[in-house]
């Protein structure tokens, strides 16, 4: 299963067309996806109308709903964060140590466009949805 980010989210729904982007357009309704929690406070806080907001609250919750934290999670994303400082990688969101912990913890690929997750992929094994 694929969770995808914020940063693919608010990309899709400004209509910003990025690789992720045009690949979530691509499974939307094909394959089975799924957003976190924080993910979905992210995305909806984002929008200015009330018309844009319930349109994408109800797509959002057409997708398996990940609860990101708990305390296994979270101190696992503790471990993860010293394991990349250690390396001399300095995350700068909590939020994301979280997010792609949860996906290496439910062996989820993540769909992302923000750049603060590729350390994860290279020294700590998440696994990217882009081919």
């Amino acid at each position: 299963m694929i969770l995808v980010d914020s940063s693919v989210w608010i990309d899709y729904f400004r209509g910003v067309v990025t690789p992720q982007a045009e690949r979530l357009d691509t499974l939307l309704g094909k394959e089975p996806l799924a957003v976190g929690d924080l993910i979905v406070t992210e995305v909806l806080q984002g929008f200015a109308s009330d018309r844009d907001f319930e349109r994408a609250r109800r797509l959002l919750a057409t997708l398996v709903l990940v609860e990101i934290g708990g305390e296994r999670v979270a101190v696992q994303a503790a471990r993860n964060f010293r394991a990349l400082r250690s390396r001399g990688v300095t995350m700068r969101k909590t939020i994301d140590t979280l997010i792609a912990t949860r996906c290496m913890e439910g062996r989820l690929a993540l769909l992302y466009s923000d750049r603060d997750f590729d350390p994860f992929v290279e020294h700590l094994g998440l696994r990217s949805a882009m081919p």
